[in-house]
């Protein structure tokens, strides 16, 4: 069993080890982007955050199994209500997958997420390994969706109530 920790990522020392990861994990641009990550996508997993959300709320953290850095994760809080919380990224190694280690992120991710009664996220049409995990960790469709025509791709609204 690997030594796990999960801690804040810090954008200049950790920035190498998340163009890394996602270069590892370009499948998943591949299919929502159809490109491999670049700069900007690095970028975003230090920057972006939903509407109406605080960056500085935001919540940046890796998932590291025998300090190498396998999986990362963007909490933010106050979308789509103020109250609740949204993971916009959630992404691990293609190494990490499969062994448990999502349960794991998820579990720390949503004790973070407390005290906020909800916590959301967004998964791709085109993803049903996305699905089918996000469903066993609890959650469920909210039945709001919208078309990103920058990426061609419909996305869904998942919810767990916390």
């Amino acid at each position: 069993m690997p030594q796990t920790l999960i801690r804040p990522l810090d954008p200049l020392q950790d920035r190498d080890a998340v163009a890394d990861l996602l270069a590892q994990a370009a499948d998943y641009y591949q299919l929502w982007l159809g490109h491999d990550p670049d700069d900007a996508q690095v970028d975003e997993v230090f920057t972006a955050c939903p509407p109406n959300c605080d960056p500085a709320r935001s919540q940046r953290l890796g998932l590291f199994l025998n300090d190498k850095l396998s999986g990362v994760a963007e909490l933010s809080f106050g979308f789509p209500l103020p109250e609740d919380a949204y993971l916009g990224l959630m992404i691990l190694a293609p190494s990490a997958r499969g062994q448990g280690h999502g349960a794991a992120f998820m579990a720390h991710i949503v004790s973070l997420s407390r005290p906020s009664p909800r916590l959301y996220l967004g998964v791709l049409q085109a993803n049903p390994r996305g699905h089918a995990f996000w469903a066993q960790q609890g959650f469920s469709p909210t039945g709001v969706s919208r078309f990103d025509a920058d990426t061609g791709h419909t996305l869904f609204r998942l919810m767990k109530p916390l």
